[in-house]
């Protein structure tokens, strides 16, 4: 479960009231990676989950290249969340890292919900698409 203040920090949550941060949070499960470990690779089918990171840092890589560093409030798996195919970065934790995950059908049944998270997704997947 994930708490509400976790979820608030991530951009596409912050339009929900705290009921509906509750709602979200308790569909996700709590997850403890050791550093060194990869939690998505790139190019694989490495499950169907959406990632909010509570504690700790990881590095995205693309083509084996460090794209960005991420931390508390980032999220990740967006991408495999709207396509459900490959995954297309690798995310390694640098340090040990606790993360919040939530299972692409789970998040699909409150995305339906909740039109805003549904559009906010959109926008940042199209973002990500022209950068």
């Amino acid at each position: 479960m994930a708490g509400v203040d976790d979820l608030k920090r991530v951009s596409l949550f912050s339009e929900l009231d705290d009921r509906q941060l509750k709602k979200l949070g308790a569909l996700f499960h709590e997850r403890t990676v050791k550093p060194g470990t990869s939690v998505v690779k790139e190019g694989e089918m490495s499950g169907v989950g959406f990632f909010v990171v509570a504690e700790g840092d990881a590095s995205v890589t693309v083509g084996g290249r460090e794209v960005k560093t991420i931390g508390p409030g980032d999220h990740f798996g967006e991408v495999s969340l709207v396509s459900e195919g490959a995954r297309t970065a690798t995310v390694t934790a640098t340090t040990e890292l606790r993360l919040h995950e939530i299972a692409f059908w789970d998040f699909r049944d409150f995305a339906h919900g909740n039109p805003d998270v549904t559009w906010k997704l959109l926008q940042h997947v199209v973002g990500l698409l022209q950068s």
